[in-house]
């Protein structure tokens, strides 16, 4: 049975008896039907009843109504209210806008407001990038969807997209220090994203493309990378290929296997697999064979649009036709962004020795950690619940506050490559093992690191595009 996590959490308030067999009562209810308790507080107590909160992980709604009847059926026991803690949290929504400048009397409305924004507004008409030194544009990124693809639910729209996009700008600010504000676009179609984005440009310092259904994603970030002089960068895309490769970078070093002798399999092809797959061919690995749905990506195929056609060309040097399973003999990396349950420990076990498993997949990964350790060297998944979280807040924080420090007007593969070398750098010799490839998402080493590696690539080409 799987474990219950934080995703969903609920709150019982109950009445309960002021025993001394109270607390162990509650408590062994809620762990007999599979709940994990987080919490337990008295929030009231009378001399006949306490009124208890109890906090638990449960898996599901059907779960948490199981954790309350248990409850419900011990002696002289009353649920009075169950709450979803998860719901609580976004009541509201998660973002606010507060002024950095105090508006305290007439004198400083007159700085801020009119009469005295007239001559700001004059300087940036005469030099439009001084827009970036005296408004909101040098620190604010644009959160883009059409909520197509929204982590694993599909194309649930732009509203039911927008907690997500909320939660994506409060991690931009947690760990970077970025301004970012959500704009879930009520269209999905790829002209009317465009022309809405670039439309909004002027208000910010960089474009952030998120759950975007391939292969639009793809003609959408190219089309406004060529029309706009600021960063356009696809998270689900970038973000997750540069964690991958940093990862992968630091799980060889565990293994003794250098790249340039490896072959890699990368199951899924859409916006992620296809960056990855991208990024990976900077390193010059020995082969890369790409799965997706119709099997092995080769240029034999008659089903290629012009990602897989693209995917076709580079990859896949002895032209294998056939199964992921097939494609998986003797391979020396296994990277799966595609979809659950597709492998099982006798498939690792036709891999090359000591092999690494990404089993990236969420919620569910493409095969059982449990079952890939028992053949593989290292396995990482995207979930938090075991080691080697492959987790794209390692990246897009710090890639944009590079970025925004150097004011640069678009991005390329090698400040991707310097992020991803970043992320593997925080985790030095003496603490890299097995199970820990990549750091803390909360280590506040990293965002530092990869924007100053950013920053510095931005600014080295600047000085040469100048110098040219």
């Amino acid at each position: 049975m799987p474990v219950p996590g934080p995703g969903y959490s609920i709150t019982v308030r109950v009445d309960a008896p002021p025993s001394s067999t109270a607390a162990g009562d509650l408590t062994s209810a809620v762990g007999r039907v599979g709940g994990v308790l987080t919490a337990f507080d008295v929030v009231e107590s009378h001399p006949d009843a306490i009124v208890v909160d109890l906090s638990a992980n449960v898996l599901s709604a059907e779960h948490a109504d199981d954790i309350t009847k248990a409850l419900n059926d011990l002696p002289g026991v009353r649920v009075r209210k169950v709450s979803d803690r998860t719901f609580l949290i976004h009541l509201g929504g998660k973002l606010e806008v507060a002024p950095k400048i105090a508006l305290r009397n007439r004198d400083d409305l007159s700085r801020a407001y009119t009469p005295g924004v007239a001559r700001v507004c004059q300087a940036i008409a005469a030099n439009p990038e001084d827009a970036r030194r005296l408004t909101i544009k040098r620190n604010t990124v644009a959160v883009v969807t059409d909520g197509s693809a929204v982590l694993g639910l599909g194309n649930i729209g732009p509203a039911a997209a927008l907690p997500v996009m909320e939660g994506k700008a409060a991690l931009f600010k947690k760990f970077a220090g970025v301004d970012a504000w959500p704009v879930c676009l009520d269209t999905q179609d790829t002209e009317e994203i465009i022309r809405t984005v670039r439309a909004l440009a002027p208000v910010y310092a960089g474009i952030n493309l998120e759950d975007i259904a391939a292969p639009r994603c793809f003609e959408i970030e190219a089309r406004l990378r060529e029309s706009l002089d600021i960063p356009v960068f696809h998270d689900d895309q970038h973000g997750t290929a540069i964690v991958v490769v940093g990862a992968l970078r630091n799980a060889l070093r565990v293994v003794g296997k250098p790249i340039e002798r490896c072959k890699i399999v990368v199951s899924g092809v859409g916006a992620a697999g296809s960056a990855i797959i991208r990024l990976l061919l900077r390193k010059n690995p020995t082969d890369i064979v790409a799965v997706d749905i119709n099997g092995t990506v080769h240029p034999g195929r008659s089903d290629l649009d012009d990602n897989l056609r693209w995917v076709a060309e580079q990859t896949n040097r002895d032209n294998l036709a056939g199964t992921l399973h097939e494609a998986l003999v003797g391979a020396d990396v296994f990277i799966g962004v595609s979809a659950p349950n597709l492998l099982g420990a006798e498939h690792v076990a036709t891999m090359a020795e000591d092999p690494v498993v990404f089993a990236l997949a969420n919620p569910d990964p493409e095969i059982d950690p449990l079952e890939a350790q028992k053949h593989a060297a290292v396995v990482a998944t995207g979930r938090s619940d075991y080691p080697n979280q492959i987790n794209n807040v390692l990246a897009f924080p710090g890639v944009f506050r590079g970025l925004l420090d150097a004011h640069a007007h678009d991005i390329d593969d090698e400040m991707l490559l310097a992020a991803a070398n970043a992320i593997a750098d925080v985790v030095d010799g003496d603490r890299l093992n097995a199970s820990f490839i990549v750091p803390s998402v909360f280590d506040s080493a990293v965002a530092p690191a990869v924007a100053e590696a950013v920053k510095s690539v931005a600014l080295r080409e600047q000085a040469t595009s100048v110098g040219a």
